[in-house]
């Protein structure tokens, strides 16, 4: 997958490291995958598929596990578009999402030209994390 933001080995390693995780060879490989091409969206699906087409072997199970531990250790966004549908963003900054149904695809949403007024006041105890927006696109007949 050639790239002019290809993730050198080192600096996946780095990366995982930092976050607490150790560099095996397979979060190494899917790494440099996630992160070897700039900020994206991906499904499991979809980096299954790259992970073959780049001659990376691992299962659709393991591909879940490494995007959930890359998740927990703060390395990705979970995205839940459907009940049954994730996607994994590699930027973490606090954003929102177009989602294309047609194409079943996110895109990002430019945060300076969204606000969110009217939120109510959390329980006590709590306080609000972060809010999740997802704009539905479809296409105009």
């Amino acid at each position: 997958m050639a790239s002019d933001h290809m993730i050198t080995p080192d600096k996946m390693e780095y990366r995982l490291r930092k976050a607490g995780l150790r560099p095996t060879r397979q979060r190494l490989s899917l790494g440099a995958i996630l992160f070897g091409s700039g900020d994206r969206h991906v499904s499991a699906e979809q980096l299954h598929t790259e992970a073959a087409r780049a001659g990376v072997a691992v299962s659709l199970a393991t591909i879940y596990n490494t995007l959930n531990q890359f998740t927990e250790a703060g390395l990705l966004r979970e995205v839940a578009v459907e009940g049954h549908k994730s996607y994994f963003d590699t930027n973490t900054s606090n954003h929102y999402h177009y989602y294309l149904e047609d194409e079943g695809r996110l895109m990002d949403i430019d945060s300076e030209k969204l606000s969110v007024d009217g939120l109510p006041e959390p329980p006590e105890g709590m306080r609000i994390g972060r809010i999740d927006i997802i704009v539905r696109l479809e296409k105009d007949d």
